[in-house]
């Protein structure tokens, strides 16, 4: 897959986009003093998963977004883009606001291209979601077992239901799903580099992450699955690691296959980062076996 720069990617984020991040920017920095913009270590904040929330590509983590710590705000805004060796092509923008390193608030916007098995068809997907921090601190409980645990939801309507979705057997346009993470960091545990690690279970009826609707003709039902990341900072401004997210199979039309990415995140100043990664996605609609580059990049405040 090619992977475009990330200029481009910027370029086409949609209007709404860039008037929400400016609206949560000004929002955070009227509320606090001017130092507002984080006191916490680099790189544990995560990256900005698929979805908006604070995280790895694929799956959420219990860590709140943006550099605020526990009397700060924080804020973060992103753009990623993916293109599958069959055509496939999903833009996504996003941003989030985390208050206080308790809660986080986030959204995001994708556009997916059907390729070849639908020409000129596209499934435009809006996703909010809010996440809650419930039980310890992932860095600074080092002298306890327990991670840092939090609950979030995240609600998805697809814009283009009506079209392929329906048509493969989906039963909704719009769901939502609900998740629970956990995320351990461990400092110097590797031959001297801190590791991290996160377990997400999320109960979820989404076809294909939502591209193809929700819910199907083979189950209807919420499945609770599990979604893991491993990381380790080779350096303090660079992130290796590893995801998998198993994924419900709700339509009879196809089997969906679990995703997997092996990934390496840079942060090359406190407030960028840059993740590429390469991704397993399986059967999507009539291709199978779809791999693809994966990048993004994050701005955090």
């Amino acid at each position: 897959m090619h992977a475009n720069t990330v200029e481009a990617l910027l370029c086409h984020a949609p209007a709404r986009i860039p008037a929400f991040v400016a609206c949560i920017t000004l929002a955070s920095a009227c509320a606090v003093p001017p130092a507002w913009a984080g006191d916490r270590l680099l790189a544990t904040s995560g990256v900005s998963q698929v979805e908006g929330a604070a995280g790895g590509g694929l799956a959420p983590w219990a860590v709140i977004a943006g550099l605020g710590s526990s009397d700060q705000p924080g804020a973060s805004a992103y753009a990623t883009h993916i293109r599958t060796q069959g055509g496939y092509n999903l833009n996504i923008q996003g941003a989030a606001v985390g208050v206080n390193n308790r809660v986080e608030l986030s959204m995001a916007r994708w556009s997916f291209k059907f390729s070849d098995t639908v020409p000129g068809e596209t499934a435009r997907i809006n996703i909010v979601g809010a996440k809650v921090r419930v039980l310890g601190d992932a860095l600074y409980d080092q002298d306890r077992w327990w991670p840092q645990v939090s609950v979030g939801v995240q609600h998805k309507d697809n814009e283009d239901f009506g079209t392929v979705p329906k048509l493969l057997g989906a039963v909704r346009g719009a769901d939502t799903d609900y998740y629970i993470s956990a995320t351990k960091v461990w400092l110097g545990a590797a031959w001297g580099r801190n590791v991290l690690a996160n377990l997400t279970l999320r109960a979820t009826r989404a076809n294909q992450f939502g591209i193809l609707g929700f819910g199907g003709d083979k189950d209807d039902s919420r499945s609770v699955l599990p979604e893991a990341s491993v990381a380790v900072l080779l350096r303090d401004d660079l992130a290796l690691g590893a995801e998998w997210r198993v994924k419900p199979d709700k339509l009879q039309a196809f089997r969906e296959d679990n995703a997997y990415d092996v990934f390496l995140a840079w942060f090359p100043h406190r407030h960028l980062s840059l993740t590429a990664a390469w991704l397993e996605l399986g059967n999507i609609a009539n291709k199978a076996s779809q791999r693809s580059l994966y990048l993004s990049a994050q701005v955090a405040f």
